[in-house]
C-alpha cells in the first residue's frame, strides 16, 4: 500500500497498488479514489493532492494520474476548481456501499452520466484564453470599460462575423448582430420581442427541447409542435398549424439528429416569406459534423427572413454564458432596447477576450482539435452498442455531442433508466421532448463529457439492466 503525502494542502492518500497486476494502472487509480467517495472516506470538497505531486509520490506517470482525475471528473466525482486544484464533488460522498447482492438507490450524481449537450470542458483551451485575457488587459483603452450598447461589443460583433460568414456561410455584420448570456437569454428576449410586436403563435420541432415552450408562454405565445421528418420539419403540417414563427435546429436536430434538407430549407424559406413570418435557426451542434462538412446556415439564404442564434456552450464551455444573435434590421434596434433593459449588457472583459480568440484563429484550431476527439467517441458509443445492446439503432447523421435511439417494444423509458441509474448510470428518456402527444419512446444519449472507457462501462451496464429488466 502506498501513502501519498503533497504540498497542496489536501493532506494524507492512501492508494493501493497492483503494479503486476492486469489492470491498467490508471483505472487501479480512479477505483480507489472512488470507492473512498463512495464509502465517505474522501469527503465533499476534499482537497486532492496535486497530480504532480501524486504521481511522484507513487512512482508514476503525471499522465496516469491526468487521466484518473480526468476520468473522475466526468463521472461527476471530481471537479476542477479555478487556480488549478481538484476537490472532491459537493454531491459526490454517499453512504457506505451496501452490502453485496443488496442494490440502493444511488444518493450521489450518476457514476456514468450520459447527460446531453455536455462539451469536454477539461479540454478547455486555458494558455489560449490567458494569452487573450493579458492581451485585452493590457491594450484595452480605459474608454471601452464604459456602459456598452445593447449589441456588445463591437471587436467580438466583428470577428464572429467574419467567422460565421467564413465557416457558417451566413450574411453577418457587425451592425446586425447582438451579444448576449448563451443561447436561453437571447431566445428569452427575441420571444419577448417578437410577443410585443404581434406575433402570436410559436412552431416547435417535435420532438424538441421542452426549454423553450415555456419561455414562450410566459412571453405571450403559443407554442405548437410540429413533427420532425427524415429532411428535417414538416412543412405541410407548418402550414397547417397558423405559425408566424417557427424555431429549427436545421444543422442537427435535437434530439433526432435529422439534417434539414436543400429542399426543405427552400420550403421553410418560401413558407415565411409568403407569410411574413420569421424562422429562428439555432445552429445547434453545427460545428460537430463527422461524416462529411456541415451544411451552411439557413440565415445567409435569407436574411430578412431568420434570426440565427449561436453560442460557445457546446464548442467551448457552457459556464462562458457567451451567445450571439444575427438579426433582420428591422429587429436590432428593439433587441438592443430589451437587452439592455434586461441586464445593461454582458460583461465587456469576457466579450474582448473572445473577440481576440477568434480573431487570432484559436476558435478554430480548438474545433479542429475537438472534432475527432468527439467523433471517436461517437463511434464508441454506437459500436458498443451495436455490440452489447443491438436492439437500440442510433438515428440521424454522424455529428453533435448526443445520439438517440427509440426502444424496442418490450422495454419502456421508465423501467430501463431506473435500472440505469441503481447502477450507477444516467440514462435520459425521450418522453420529456414529445409537444403534442406521445409518440415512440427512445433514449437520448450525450457523450461530449465521457472518457472512451466510460463510455463502453456505461453501455455494459445498460446491457446488464436491460437484461434484468427483460427477466
Amino acid at each position: 500500500m502506498s501513502r501519498s503525502r503533497t504540498n497542496s494542502g489536501a493532506g494524507e492518500l492512501l492508494v493501493e497498488l497492483r503494479r503486476d497486476g492486469a489492470v491498467p494502472l490508471h483505472q487501479q487509480l480512479e477505483s480507489g479514489i472512488r470507492e473512498r467517495i463512495r464509502q465517505g472516506l474522501l469527503r465533499a470538497d476534499t482537497v486532492m493532492p496535486a497530480t504532480r505531486a501524486l504521481a511522484a509520490d507513487l512512482g508514476l506517470s503525471r499522465g496516469v494520474v491526468v487521466e484518473a482525475y480526468q476520468q473522475l471528473v466526468a463521472e461527476g466525482y471530481l471537479v476542477s476548481r479555478e487556480g488549478g486544484y481538484t476537490q472532491v464533488a459537493p454531491a459526490a460522498a454517499q453512504v457506505p456501499s451496501p452490502p453485496a447482492g443488496i442494490r440502493s438507490a444511488p444518493t450521489g450524481p450518476p457514476r456514468i452520466d450520459f447527460k446531453y449537450s455536455r462539451p469536454d470542458v477539461t479540454q478547455f483551451p486555458r494558455a489560449a484564453w490567458l494569452r487573450s485575457i493579458r492581451k485585452v488587459l493590457n491594450e484595452t483603452p480605459h474608454r471601452t470599460l464604459g456602459y456598452l450598447d445593447g449589441q456588445g461589443a463591437l471587436a467580438l460583433r466583428e470577428a464572429l462575423a467574419d467567422y460565421l460568414n467564413r465557416v457558417r456561410g451566413t450574411s453577418a455584420q457587425a451592425g446586425n448582430m447582438l451579444i448576449c448570456n448563451g443561447f436561453a437569454q437571447g431566445s428569452r428576449l427575441l420571444l419577448q420581442v417578437l410577443a410585443a410586436a404581434g406575433y402570436r403563435r410559436l412552431a416547435v420541432e417535435d420532438p424538441s427541447d421542452d426549454e423553450l415552450r415555456s419561455v414562450a408562454a410566459a412571453a405571450g405565445l403559443e407554442a405548437v409542435g410540429v413533427p420532425v421528418l427524415e429532411a428535417g420539419l414538416d412543412v405541410e403540417a407548418l402550414e397547417r398549424s397558423g405559425a408566424d414563427v417557427v424555431l429549427v435546429t436545421a444543422a442537427h436536430q435535437f434530439p433526432t439528429g435529422a439534417v434539414t434538407s436543400a429542399a426543405t430549407r427552400a420550403a421553410l424559406i418560401e413558407w415565411a416569406t409568403r407569410r411574413d413570418a420569421l424562422i429562428i435557426e439555432d445552429d445547434y451542434d453545427a460545428e460537430y459534423r463527422y461524416d462529411r462538412e456541415p451544411i451552411g446556415a439557413m440565415q445567409g439564404l435569407a436574411p430578412d427572413r431568420v434570426a440565427y442564434a449561436g453560442t460557445a456552450s457546446k464548442t467551448l464551455a457552457p459556464g462562458l454564458r457567451l451567445g450571439w444573435l444575427i438579426l433582420p434590421e428591422r429587429l436590432v434596434e428593439p433587441m438592443a432596447a430589451a437587452k439592455l433593459a434586461d441586464d445593461r449588457g454582458s460583461p465587456v472583459l469576457d466579450q474582448l477576450t473572445f473577440a481576440d480568440f477568434v480573431a487570432r484563429g484559436e476558435f478554430d484550431r480548438h474545433l479542429r482539435r475537438m472534432r475527432p476527439r468527439y467523433r471517436v467517441l461517437r463511434d464508441a458509443l454506437v459500436g458498443r452498442l451495436a455490440e452489447k445492446v443491438p436492439d437500440l439503432r442510433p438515428i440521424g447523421v454522424s455529428a453533435g455531442l448526443h445520439v438517440m435511439t427509440w426502444l424496442p417494444p418490450d422495454l419502456t423509458e421508465r423501467d430501463v433508466t431506473q435500472a440505469a441509474i441503481e447502477r450507477g448510470v444516467g440514462l435520459y428518456g425521450l418522453r420529456p421532448y414529445w409537444v403534442q402527444n406521445a409518440g415512440p419512446e427512445g433514449l437520448v444519449f450525450g457523450y461530449g463529457g465521457l472518457t472512451e472507457p466510460a463510455v463502453a462501462e456505461g453501455i455494459d451496464l445498460l446491457a446488464e439492466a436491460i437484461a434484468a429488466v427483460r427477466k
